[in-house]
């Protein structure tokens, strides 16, 4: 007989121990905190991040209203599931109608697109859009370089003969020709028939052709060419679309020499330089990882990223790809446009300037300054025709390409002018504010490059503008200047004194003052300016409970800023001109004697969560409001993001209009971090269940990382881009903070409870801001990483992608 084992009791309780204590220690370093920040630097892991973003079609996108967004900057793409394969060509510079190119039918691609298995992902990161289905693949992309389209697919049979159609409409009249191996479409035109037409000659001018076996090119119809071919042996085949500038001639001749010099040069390009170029933008670019229960927060960062992704992709031309807030360079909707194609209008520019800058991208608002700039000259003859003779420069806020103020929208009796005395009233006939902006954004560029050189190049537009509400505003009975007959935007229509006008006038003169000293010139001009502040008339004010009076002063509790001095005036658009001053001017903020006005002014906005291009979310994020923030952001997302590729519907047309991510983006950064007026906020209006890992640009060249965790901020680096002091709000109000070398670890501010800290930021110099009581708790490192997209997203009925059950549009 086997004797029974004898109990051990101490090795028991000893193996009980080293368990327990095994637990604990895990415990332990599941709670201990980690941190991004290592060596004086944060790490992310880009790919991963921006993959999480990725657009998933989970069914093939047949409606052109499900079409995904492609570009270079110049040339734009769509590309949807119609007919197998469809895609449309469009350029930002086919002035006065932006008229498309053409369109790509690959019928052949049905095999793929009809599969039970069908997918597809817009690679943000690679900047591509992928299929698959049925053993078939697609890549498409758009060149950096050259403006040319690339569609490689693998998988097709090699006996099954493939074709190609590159196609225009009725009524264009493109010249078809067509060679050995390429059919090209090419159209001339005159800009000669609108209100303000510049008398140049455009055009447009699409090629295709393909690396396939047994090519053969025909003319189809009136508007277009046929490729015919088989795949190589491995079922393979690469379709080749150029579109480059076209005006009728240029450095390589006719038609069919540019477009065999593009066509070829496009088959020698390797199949990873466009991604080269992706990889790079997204590289400097400050991205962000969110995370929130139910996922808000993920679905905001998506289309964040959507937003640098288009911004990028629309936003390298001469002057900028979309107008009205639409993102013309991804029309799937042949010629149609429902805002006059040849004006812009800066009110819906004005957010992704924001955007752009905050994201670490201020080359993408090159378009933007070039429009005014290059124009100068004609917006200067516009307003000594239609402003009285006046000096400097009426900018219109609704702008032919080419300087005058013209709006020609088919639906009016004749053409509107804007900033035009000779105009009957209107929405933007007497909007005087727009170049002060302009200026403003000029000003804000300077700041966040440093860059002299642009300074130089664009202050004339700063100048002129000043000369002109110099010359423009006249002294009223009270001894203050005032603007009369003045647009308060598009809301009221030749009023006295416009919130908008004393908003832009407080920021221009001042900016134009500093901006004249860096460069050593116009003394005189500066003195005006700076003598002309204290002469501005006071905010105009209303009370709650009366808003059609105005109020004497602004001690009251009921008192919220007004339109203008005419609060009685009509109404004529959902605009909320009171709080222009918070954003984009920064006059009010999340503190000082002015803040419970604006929050005021705020919650009581007459127009709340109205329009895809509210502002709402950004003004909320100025002035410290976390759950107004949100709360707009989601309302304005739910009401108006209607397309699977994240961008919004407006106004009943078809047309994707990218205003209303362009807020998202800017609203975010603000939210995060916030040095508008030279003091660096952290978290100023984060939602405490939003976590964070994030970067965003600065000022002179400057960057700051941050994580938030549970409504903790545990991370604060900063990178300097110049020498100076650095004034920083304490992140932790009332608790000691201290500021070190991120790579020496070498005090910079010895700890300090201020509310206000300030300390000497060298150039190319980290910084780690913490808490005293921090300083010798260890943090593990961890990267900030993520995991590419494999399902579309949802914020309630809304969706970025599609899921194998959504309806069609």
């Amino acid at each position: 007989m086997k004797k029974a084992a004898r109990f051990n009791g101490s090795n028991y309780l000893a193996n009980i121990c080293l368990l327990v204590s095994c637990l604990v220690a895990l415990v332990a370093q599941a709670e201990q905190p980690t941190t991004a920040w290592n060596a004086g630097m944060f790490h992310v892991d880009a790919a991963g991040v921006v993959g999480r973003s990725d657009i998933i079609l989970l069914q093939p996108n047949k409606a052109p209203h499900a079409a995904m967004p492609l570009g270079n900057g110049r040339l734009g793409l769509a590309v949807w599931a119609a007919d197998g394969y469809t895609a449309q060509l469009n350029r930002g510079d086919t002035f006065p109608a932006r008229l498309s190119p053409g369109q790509i039918i690959v019928p052949g691609l049905q095999s793929m697109t009809r599969a039970k298995d069908y997918s597809a992902r817009l690679n943000l990161y690679d900047g591509q859009f992928e299929e698959q289905g049925g053993g078939m693949s697609a890549v498409t992309y758009v060149d950096a370089s050259l403006d040319a389209v690339v569609i490689h697919v693998e998988g097709a049979d090699p006996a099954t003969l493939q074709t190609a159609e590159l196609m225009l409409w009725p009524p264009r009249h493109p010249q078809v020709l067509v060679t050995k191996k390429l059919g090209v479409l090419a159209e001339t035109w005159k800009d000669d028939k609108e209100a303000g037409a510049s008398g140049e000659t455009f055009g447009s001018l699409a090629a295709i052709t393909a690396d396939a076996l047994d090519l053969r090119v025909e003319q189809s119809g009136e508007q277009s060419v046929l490729l015919t071919f088989r795949p190589h042996p491995d079922g393979s085949f690469s379709i080749f679309v150029g579109s480059p500038a076209w005006r009728g001639k240029n450095v390589s001749g006719d038609a069919a020499g540019t477009a065999a010099e593009l066509l070829a040069a496009a088959q020698r390009l390797s199949t990873g330089e466009h991604r080269a170029w992706w990889h790079q933008y997204w590289s400097h670019i400050g991205l962000m990882k969110l995370h929130s229960p139910g996922h808000a927060a993920e679905y905001v960062e998506n289309l964040r990223m959507i937003d640098l992704f288009t911004a990028a992709a629309e936003g390298r031309g001469r002057f900028p790809g979309g107008q009205a807030g639409v993102g013309d360079l991804f029309s799937a909707f042949g010629d149609y446009h429902q805002w006059s194609p040849s004006a812009y209008w800066h009110w819906n520019l004005r957010m992704q300037t924001d955007a752009n800058l905050g994201a670490g991208a201020p080359e993408l608002n090159d378009p933007y300054f070039r429009l005014y700039r290059e124009n100068l000259a004609n917006i200067l003859a516009w307003t000594r025709r239609h402003m009285g003779g006046r000096s400097g420069v009426c900018v219109p806020e609704t702008m032919r390409f080419n300087g005058p103020g013209y709006e020609n929208e088919t639906w009016l009796p004749k053409p509107a002018k804007d900033c035009a005395e000779d105009s009957p009233p209107y929405f933007n006939a007497r909007t005087l504010s727009t170049g002060a902006e302009v200026s403003f954004w000029i000003w804000q560029q300077y700041l966040f490059t440093d860059d002299l050189k642009f300074l130089q190049r664009n202050y004339p537009v700063m100048r002129e503008s000043a000369r002109f509400l110099l010359a423009y505003a006249r002294r009223g009975s009270d001894g203050k200047l005032e603007t009369f007959p003045s647009n308060a935007h598009e809301t009221q229509w030749d009023v006295h004194d416009p919130t908008t006008d004393i908003a832009a006038m407080r920021t221009l003169f001042a900016e134009v003052s500093e901006a004249a000293k860096l460069l050593n010139t116009d003394a005189a001009l500066a003195l005006k300016c700076r003598q002309t502040l204290a002469e501005l008339p006071a905010w105009p004010l209303v009370g709650i409970s009366s808003p059609g009076t105005l109020l004497d002063g602004g001690n009251s509790s009921d008192a919220i800023l007004a339109a203008s001095y005419d609060p009685k005036a009509t109404i004529h658009n959902s605009e909320n001109i009171g709080l222009e001053p918070v954003w984009p001017y920064g006059l009010i903020g999340d503190g000082g004697p002015l803040h419970a006005l604006g929050v005021r002014t705020f919650l009581h906005r007459p127009n709340k969560d109205q329009n895809d291009w509210s502002f709402d979310p950004l003004q909320a994020a100025r002035l410290g409001l976390a759950d107004e923030l949100r709360s707009s952001l989601l309302t304005l997302t739910r009401k108006y993001q209607v397309y699977p590729s994240g961008m919004a519907g407006f106004a009943g047309g078809p047309e994707f209009y990218v205003e209303q991510i362009g807020v998202v983006a800017a609203a975010l950064q603000n939210a995060l971090v916030q040095d508008y007026d030279g003091l660096l906020r952290i978290a100023p209006a984060w939602p405490a269940d939003w976590d964070a890992d994030a970067t965003v640009s600065i000022r002179h060249r400057s960057k700051v990382c941050v994580q938030i965790r549970s409504g903790q901020i545990i991370t604060v680096g900063i990178e300097s881009g110049a020498n100076g002091t650095l004034r920083l709000r304490n992140p932790w109000p009332s608790q000691s903070v201290e500021v070190i070398n991120a790579r020496t670890g070498a005090a910079v501010l010895p700890a300090s409870s201020a509310s206000i800290l300030k300390f000497p930021a060298r150039v190319s110099t980290a910084y780690l801001v913490r808490r005293t009581i921090e300083a010798k708790k260890i943090f593990l490192f961890q990267a900030i990483s993520g995991t590419g997209a494999s399902a579309p997203k949802n914020l309630g009925a809304r969706m970025i992608g599609m899921d194998p059950m959504q309806p069609e549009r």
